[in-house]
């Protein structure tokens, strides 16, 4: 299987890094070929410029869709599996990231008429919190992570998706963070195993 992972994180010196690493090689060892998009690393644009706007909102085909994003789909057309792999801000993906969803699932390519985004068999979400999962739970914010990134973004664009949650890992929760940081680890390299 080849996939894609779009991995968005500013630091090389994060914790976040370290699953990416473990995820891929999970997916080595299982004989897995994989793409990176590391977007931060890639400078990626996030902001729509006013003539990618108008061609969203009014659906306008004729107009083109810049090179760096048609990189990207190009991309997801030869995987057979996306994974995206970042921390946790504020309840949501890095702006980065939701900015490379805001331009790369264009009008025509993710949704409307005749889309030439080929579906996926396989999506994964694996992020990294800070917050324990009891209070994402709790919160109801789990949920509505898993609205967004699972029933919007990926929606019928995936056919098998999941969303893998790596928590306690901020500083507030040191014993637990470095006590679950190799387990975590390890989550995240059967991941990539087992996509």
């Amino acid at each position: 299987m080849n996939v894609m992972i779009v991995y968005a994180h500013p630091s090389e010196d994060s914790f976040t890094r370290h699953v990416r690493d473990s995820f891929l090689r999970g997916l080595e060892d299982a004989g897995h070929t994989w793409e990176l998009s590391d977007l931060y690393q890639m400078n990626f644009i996030t902001d729509m410029s006013e003539a990618e706007y108008l061609r969203e909102a009014y659906y306008r085909m004729d107009l083109e869709v810049p090179e760096d994003v048609r990189r990207e789909q190009e991309k997801l057309n030869r995987c057979d599996a996306v994974a995206f792999i970042y921390p946790v801000f504020w309840t949501e993906a890095p702006a980065k990231l939701v900015g490379w969803f805001d331009r790369v699932w264009t009008y025509g390519f993710a949704y409307g008429e005749n889309r030439t985004m080929r579906p996926l068999a396989k999506g994964l979400v694996l992020c990294v919190a800070g917050n324990a999962r009891e209070k994402l739970v709790e919160s109801g914010l789990l949920a509505s992570m898993r609205r967004v990134m699972l029933d919007d973004r990926l929606s019928d664009r995936v056919r098998e998706k999941d969303l893998i949650v790596l928590d306690r890992t901020s500083r507030e929760y040191a014993e637990e963070r470095a006590a679950r940081w190799d387990c975590h680890l390890q989550t995240a390299y059967r991941a990539g195993y087992t996509l």
